[in-house]
């Protein structure tokens, strides 16, 4: 009888464990795995590694005067890139997963991950 408690416990030990632990570990549902690459001004690099989803970003580095310039999306999410800070104004570009845009011609500020 006192071995059955014993391994009761223990049991009850590792459940309690192991379920902590799916709580304590990050998911990576909630990120766009992989980096996100731009330039500013003159050709200055910048990047994202892991950036959040379903977050508006705005893009550091970038200013009303400097957009960002030449994006590389190398995450597994898509990328709405805005030409404007807070995904905002109807000006944006849908970059799929391993997109690269190799002209300077896109201008943006900002982006959101899906």
């Amino acid at each position: 009888m006192r071995r059955s408690a014993t391994r009761l416990r223990f049991a009850t030990i590792a459940a309690v464990s192991a379920g902590a632990l799916l709580f304590a570990v990050p998911n990576s549902a909630n990120a766009a795995v992989g980096e996100f690459l731009y330039r500013t001004g003159p050709g200055i690099p910048h990047g994202l590694t892991d950036p959040p989803s379903e977050d508006c970003l705005n893009l550091p580095g970038t200013t009303d005067d400097e957009p960002a310039h030449h994006p590389r999306n190398l995450t597994l999410s898509t990328a709405t890139v805005f030409a404007e800070f807070d995904c905002a104004g109807d000006v944006f570009y849908v970059m799929n997963p391993g997109k690269i845009i190799n002209t300077g011609g896109l201008k943006i500020r900002s982006v959101v991950f899906s």
